[in-house]
């Protein structure tokens, strides 16, 4: 995916995913994290913090595509 990517997100967007898991958690009644919540906040944080360049323009690759085959590629971790 480096290939699509001019920048990418930087520190406070991992913590902004942090947070957003760890509510979203709460949200569902839960106090532990997991991968899950991650997994789906994700892409609504690092939407518009990454820029893509020429060569996903040109492939009509967006944000989300890019973005999902980046979480996709992530091993889901064992238990």
């Amino acid at each position: 995916m480096k290939k699509y990517l001019n920048f990418g997100a930087s520190v406070r967007a991992i913590q902004n995913i942090v947070l957003a898991s760890k509510a979203r958690a709460l949200m569902q009644k839960r106090y532990h994290v997991s991968y899950e919540d991650i997994r789906a906040m994700a892409t609504p944080i690092l939407r518009h913090r990454v820029l893509l360049n020429f060569h996903a323009e040109s492939d009509k690759m967006t944000a989300d595509t890019v973005l999902a085959k980046m979480i996709e590629s992530v091993p889901v971790p064992r238990d």
